[in-house]
């Protein structure tokens, strides 16, 4: 059965400035979350065993245990791993560019981008997303918080430069219902690649603000 060296604990992949697993450690860490993410999606989080995932990622059960003492860790790896990613990736992205209009669709594409490649992964982050306990849900919280304000300061940056009437935040929270949910729909056949899809998104996302943000300001509209 394959397994971790026994040098390194169970910690989320890191990546090189390529995006590449750093080393043969986070490669295989990388390939245990992925087939981990697929048990999760196959069954749901309380339907899956530690069982099932000894035999879906190699591992031996006394591996499994030695290395992620619990589904639950292993889960909260997932999501750490995922949001740290499309995080860090956003925030390189984010530094080429100054319009505001175009920052908005350099989040909307990141996150497609990574979740069309990955839907059963956004699948089981959405469906299990209350489902770590222990501590673990308090620091993915974090990333989320933070995944969150940076999607609000966006918005608020659009609206400042544009001189719009809008609510910020229903302007972010309706954004993140178009995008988290696409695993439901999303046909590439029809839909196109993420990049199409970007585009439309923000079309209707960035054209419904500009046009309904040019109405008369509204007691408690704006932020």
């Amino acid at each position: 059965m394959a397994t971790l060296p026994a040098t390194r604990t169970a910690l989320a992949p890191r990546r090189s400035s390529s995006g590449e697993p750093a080393n043969r450690f986070d490669r295989r860490l990388g390939e245990i979350l992925s087939h981990a993410t697929e048990v999760f999606y196959l069954k749901g989080y309380e339907g899956a065993s530690m069982r099932d995932l000894s035999r879906a990622t190699g591992m031996s059960l006394a591996g499994l245990y030695h290395y992620f003492q619990s589904k639950e860790r292993l889960l909260f790896l997932i999501q750490k791993h995922t949001f740290t990613t499309i995080v860090d990736t956003l925030k390189t992205r984010l530094e080429s560019a100054t319009n505001p209009e175009l920052r908005i669709r350099i989040f909307i594409l990141n996150h497609l981008e990574y979740f069309v490649s990955n839907e059963h992964g956004l699948k089981v982050l959405a469906h299990e997303d209350e489902s770590l306990k222990n501590g673990f849900g308090s620091e993915i919280a974090g990333i989320k918080r933070e995944y969150y304000r940076i999607c609000l300061g966006l918005m608020e940056d659009l609206r400042r430069e544009r001189r719009l009437n809008f609510n910020t935040r229903t302007a972010v929270m309706s954004l993140f219902g178009m995008i988290n949910w696409i695993y439901t729909w999303y046909n590439p056949r029809v839909d196109g690649n993420a990049e199409a899809l970007a585009e439309q998104m923000g079309n209707i996302v960035l054209n419904g603000i500009v046009h309904g943000g040019n109405g008369r300001r509204k007691k408690g509209n704006a932020r």
